[in-house]
């Protein structure tokens, strides 16, 4: 099994950074895929911003020119760096990611247990 850890949420006011991290730990022999997700009160989950085992990102278009995902194989580690925050950012951001436990299975995903962000006016 894989767990995710996120951990870098807090309260900051409008314009502020915050720095996210999740780290990837269990049974692992390879990462495809990872990911942030947010979740706002009585909104649906959505994407934020995803990273691939090459590097390639993909961002909502809400946070572009913002927000930066990346990541640290060597420590199963991905951030994601959220400058000039918004109110409309607030939400429990989630972690996403694919993962091998062994050579013959296939990706599977996984997901942490979310950290909140609270952006305040």
């Amino acid at each position: 099994q894989v767990h995710l850890v996120e951990s870098g949420g807090g309260l900051v006011q409008s314009g502020g950074s915050l720095r996210l991290s999740c780290a990837a730990s269990g049974r692992i022999f390879s990462l495809g895929f990872m990911g942030w997700y947010r979740q706002a009160p009585g909104k649906q989950r959505e994407l934020v911003a995803t990273i691939t085992n090459g590097g390639s990102t993909n961002y909502a278009n809400s946070v572009k020119g913002r927000f930066t995902i990346s990541r640290d194989d060597a420590k199963n580690t991905v951030y994601l760096q959220m400058n000039s925050l918004k109110p409309e950012d607030t939400g429990l951001y989630y972690c996403n990611a694919q993962a091998r436990i062994t050579a013959w299975r296939g990706y599977d995903t996984f997901w942490g247990q979310g950290t909140q962000v609270t952006v305040s006016s």
